[in-house]
């Protein structure tokens, strides 16, 4: 068995840099196209030889334990090479990657849909319609015409590829690119389907069930497997996502799985005491208003709410109470609301200055701006 190492000139203990470097020194003047001789021909054959197994560090270590290096196989990883390919591994020319499917895995689509917040609470059933890439009938998705198949390329011979020789400094170079003839697949489609022109799809519009579960909201997705776009030739399609797009109400405005409404009330009725009727979504409900009710006051109206998407029960309907002052009022008005502060001993210079209550001061603020106030 030859010493590989002698043969490239380098040391035992050589690392794969210099492995390398003396290989295409020594290529470069050794190889046939610049040295045609039969002698010089046998010394780039025993040149090609020694790198092929000291550049493979399995080869290199039964090689130094005085076993067969090919023993397993040849080449790189184990297949057998040409000098094309250690070119290849030196100027990264492309190695050998198969033709590509024709079948292959579909997109997924996107739609959104508008819902009310009442939809959105409670969910709902919609039939909407999309426009996505099918199955074509008329062939199956094999994308020929009746009767017909694809045939091998005769260009790359099915490989999906073609190689490519170019001269350098140091010879012959291989290299592979994808064949052009059949767009790498391998194969080509002589006579394609007349519905889908050979790409075993069409679009068309459909109309799919949804089902809009309690609780949604503004941004959520519903995934639908299976509802996207069919691939090409006729491959898996992807899913369709549902986008929701929760339109804002006229009368109430959500915070998560809580609902606020803001009601007005005469003085009169906040200083005195009631009942109010107000609107929800489960339909007119009675609020009671304590006497001596305050301006910024709320309510909570227990399970009246948005539905929790993950687990039962409902949140909770909070009314914010704005007590409103006359601002024009009749003679004998006027009359009645002074003796009343008579009563009171109350008078118009008198002042109470006080602090609010940081926490109830921060939510108020977050009130008004929920509600644009």
């Amino acid at each position: 068995m030859a010493d590989h190492y002698s043969v490239l000139g380098v040391d035992r203990d050589a690392s794969f840099d210099e492995i390398k470097k003396a290989y295409r020194k020594l290529a470069r003047e050794y190889h046939p196209d610049v040295n045609p001789d039969p002698e010089h021909q046998e010394k780039f054959k025993d040149i090609t030889t020694a790198y092929e197994v000291l550049s493979d560090p399995d080869k290199r270590q039964r090689f130094d334990l005085g076993g067969d290096p090919f023993s397993q196989g040849g080449g790189f990883n184990g297949q057998n090479f040409g000098f094309g390919d250690i070119m290849d591994a030196f100027f990264g020319g492309g190695g050998s990657r198969g033709p590509r499917p024709r079948h292959r895995a579909g997109q997924d689509a996107l739609l959104r849909i508008e819902v009310s917040l009442e939809e959105a609470c409670f969910g709902t059933e919609r039939e909407i319609s999309v426009e996505t890439a099918v199955l074509c009938e008329v062939c199956g998705g094999n994308g020929c015409a009746h009767g017909a198949k694809p045939t091998t390329c005769l260009v790359c011979k099915g490989r999906g590829e073609v190689q490519q020789v170019t001269r350098s400094f140091i010879g012959q170079v291989m290299t592979s690119r994808p064949c052009n003839n059949c767009q790498a697949y391998g194969t080509v489609i002589a006579q394609p389907c007349g519905e889908c022109a050979g790409d075993g799809r069409v679009r068309a519009k459909r109309s799919i069930p949804v089902k809009i579960p309690a609780g949604v909201e503004h941004g959520n997705r519903i995934q639908m497997s299976g509802q996207g776009e069919v691939g090409p030739g006729g491959g898996p399609a992807g899913d369709l996502y549902v986008e929701i797009l929760e339109r804002p109400d006229e009368l109430l405005v959500r915070d998560g799985n809580t609902l606020h409404a803001s009601i007005s009330i005469p003085f009169t009725s906040a200083a005195l005491g009631g009942e109010v009727t107000i609107p929800t979504l489960d339909g007119d409900q009675k609020v009671s208003i304590k006497a001596g009710t305050q301006s910024g006051s709320t309510v909570t109206l227990k399970n009246l709410g948005v539905t929790h998407l993950r687990g039962g029960g409902r949140g909770d309907l909070i009314v914010h109470i704005d007590v409103t002052t006359p601002h024009k009022m009749k003679k004998d008005e006027e009359e009645l609301l002074k003796k009343l502060a008579q009563l009171r001993g109350e008078k118009s210079e008198t002042v109470t200055i006080h602090k609010r209550d940081e926490k109830e001061h921060g939510f108020f603020a977050r009130f008004k701006d929920a509600f644009g106030r």
